[in-house]
């Protein structure tokens, strides 16, 4: 991991019925996103408090490969279009490692 690294942190609030349909989406947002060129990784967790707690930690090598990730086909039609509405809130911060 360098300084150019970018993290991504979202928090995912899922509405009350609506996990099984997110986490069915996320199997192939995650899987066509830990394809693209510069990203590092792409996991999902799950809060052991709040099974409708979502959080992701990516990484991307730079600034270009989240801009690309986020203008990705698969990020706006995917996560965008179909996963954001079956939220209740969505938290998303970028990162950069200090040490």
């Amino acid at each position: 991991m360098d300084q150019n690294n970018v993290f991504v942190h979202a928090k995912w609030q899922v509405k009350e019925g609506k996990l099984d349909a997110v986490l069915y989406l996320m199997k192939e947002a995650t899987e066509k996103s830990t394809q693209e060129e510069g990203n590092l990784f792409y996991k999902l967790h799950q809060s052991r408090e709040d099974q409708n707690m979502i959080i992701l930690y990516e990484g991307y090598t730079d600034e270009n490969a989240v801009e690309a990730h986020r203008n990705s086909e698969h990020f706006k039609n995917i996560v965008l279009e179909k996963v954001v509405p079956l939220l209740e809130n969505r938290e998303v911060i970028l990162m950069n490692l200090l040490f």
